[in-house]
Order: structure tokens, then C-alpha cells, then sequence
């Protein structure tokens, strides 16, 4: 308890020997778990979660059956040890070897983080219109900033630059050697579409364009003036909220 402030901090964990000399009873661990959660649930209460941090929020979330105190400090440590971006990734296994996480509180873990990630994809509900390399970039971000492979994905355009289709097409190191011009511009020939967006990200997290990625655009450039179908953007995304417009780098007409 923060004596000046009267409301509950974190972390408030006890080391081995000062949980030996408070008395290692699981009753009086799990008394104290339940009383620290309950007092966050009770701030949760009176003054919303926004004065919550990440880690009180996923206490909360986590502690909602037996607890022992141990599992809140390995939480503890895995928050203060890594973003948000990279937990939204950590693998089951992970949770469970380096941070000792139970079955179930590794799968509670990965349940919050990704219906977090979901809810900040669009609707696809709801129409969505392209119209700077911003709302393209929006579209594909959430999926695909935090993946520790390489995707391509191609939004396919309307006239009114409204997306018809969202696909994944290439899964992998996405290079010269895979990418075919023929292949990224099917899905708009088989909708009868003027324009495609491709979109691509880089695990490194910098959405900096390779010489390759320029090449690949170039290339894209030339077919789509071919085929009458218009490359509105080739978008590279980055970690977070980090992208490139290629268009905007290239200035092709």
C-alpha cells in the first residue's frame, strides 16, 4: 500500500526469505493474493481502468481463480521483461518454460492478449475505403505487425478504392524469387478490379525498404500498367504503428 497516496502498487512480492518469515502457510498466500486482487478490483470499481497499469490490468484478468503468489511475480516479470508487441507473439511454450506459467494461466495469457489484438482490426462489417497509405496501413497492421515471419498480403480495389478482398498471399521470405507479378494481380482480373494495394512486413521490426523490395515494386509497376490495373501502394509494415508507403518513396504515376 502506498501510505501517501492509500492505494495498492505493484510489485508487492515478497522475497524467499521474508516469505519464510512471514510464514509460508498456502492459507495465508492465497489470503494475501486474494486481498491484493481484491483491492485492484476495488480501484477497478471506483476509478476505471484507465488508472491501471498493464500489469494490474492483467493481474485482474489472470486471477480470476487460484492464484498462489508465485504465479503473480513470474506475471510480473514477464510484463516488466517485455512490450506488448512482444507478448501478443510469445509462443505457449515460452510462457510455459522461461516463466513457469501453469497450462492454464499461459493460455488465459494468450486468450487476453489476442482477443486485445482483434479488437483493434477493422470491421470487416463494414466497408473500408483506401485513400491515404495511412488507411491502408491500418487495415493490415494489427495482423501483421507482430508476426516473426514475413507475409505479403494483397487488398483488392474498387473503383471508389473501397476493398473488395483482403488476401494472404505469400507466407515466408517474400523476395524476387517467389513473388509473381501474375499471381499478386489475379485476384483483382478474377473480381474485374482496377487497383490492388500490396501489403508486406518485416519481423525485423524497421519497415525500411530493401533494394529487393524496390526492385519488387518496380516490377509490380510495370505489370499492373499492362494489365490496366492500377498499384495504388506497396505498403511495408513495421512494428507498432511503424510503416512505409513505397508510393510515397517512388513517386510512380
Amino acid at each position: 500500500m502506498n501510505k501517501h497516496s492509500g492505494q495498492l502498487t505493484l510489485p508487492l512480492f515478497l522475497d524467499e526469505d521474508k516469505q519464510q518469515a512471514h510464514g509460508n502457510s498456502n492459507g495465508g498466500q492465497a489470503y494475501r493474493v486474494e486481498n491484493r486482487v481484491f483491492r485492484l478490483r476495488e480501484r477497478l470499481q471506483q476509478n476505471g481502468v484507465l488508472g491501471l497499469s498493464n500489469i494490474e490490468l492483467i493481474t485482474i484478468a489472470l486471477c480470476s481463480g487460484p492464484t498462489n503468489e508465485n504465479a503473480i511475480k513470474r506475471i510480473h516479470q514477464l510484463v516488466e521483461d517485455h512490450s506488448l508487441t512482444e507478448l501478443i507473439s510469445a509462443e505457449f511454450g515460452r510462457l510455459r518454460l522461461e516463466y513457469g506459467l501453469t497450462v492454464n494461466k499461459a493460455m488465459q495469457f494468450q486468450a487476453i492478449l489476442e482477443l486485445a489484438r482483434r479488437l483493434t482490426m477493422p470491421s470487416f462489417r463494414e466497408r473500408f475505403q483506401i485513400i491515404t497509405p495511412l488507411h491502408a496501413a491500418n487495415l493490415v497492421m494489427a495482423e501483421m505487425s507482430f508476426l516473426d515471419h514475413e507475409e505479403m498480403r494483397v487488398l483488392v480495389l474498387d473503383t471508389k478504392n473501397f476493398v473488395v478482398a483482403n488476401l494472404r498471399l505469400y507466407q515466408g521470405t517474400v523476395n524476387s524469387t517467389v513473388t509473381r507479378a501474375s499471381e499478386i494481380f489475379r485476384p483483382a482480373i478474377l473480381r474485374n478490379c482496377p487497383g490492388i494495394v500490396v501489403a508486406h512486413n518485416h519481423p525485423s521490426g524497421s519497415p525500411e525498404p530493401s533494394s529487393e523490395d524496390l526492385e519488387i515494386t518496380k516490377q509490380l509497376v510495370e505489370a499492373g500498367n499492362l494489365l490496366n490495373i492500377d498499384l495504388v501502394d506497396h505498403i511495408i509494415i513495421g512494428q507498432g504503428s511503424r510503416f512505409v508507403s513505397l508510393k510515397e518513396r517512388m513517386r510512380w504515376e
